[in-house]
């Protein structure tokens, strides 16, 4: 009767540390080869993406906001845009000469 309740318990360990190992094992692998695309699915693809772009000129221009536009007194006027910064000179080889 003992060794009879030892191999069920071994048998009952062995199965329960196999679940867990094979649920490690998934379905996907990341080295597989992709099918090959057939022709339907290519077209497909390229009319989605068409239409993906065509979309995105429905986008309305989003208009510029000033969140404190109405702390401000009336008597300031928003900030001008900055002037442009100077061109930067060219730099200069080890000889001085410019590149």
């Amino acid at each position: 009767m003992k060794i009879l309740g030892r191999i069920l318990g071994v048998a009952a360990v062995v199965a329960l540390a196999a679940g867990p190992a094979l649920a490690q094992k998934g379905p996907a692998r990341y080295g597989e080869e992709d099918k090959a695309k057939t022709p339907a699915e290519i077209a497909a693809e390229k009319e989605t993406e068409r239409a993906y772009r065509r979309s995105l000129g429905n986008i309305p221009e989003q208009q510029k906001s000033d969140p404190w536009g109405t702390m401000r007194g009336n008597d300031s006027a928003p900030p001008k845009a900055a002037a442009k910064a100077p061109a930067k000179p060219k730099a200069k080889s080890a000889e001085g000469a410019p590149k």
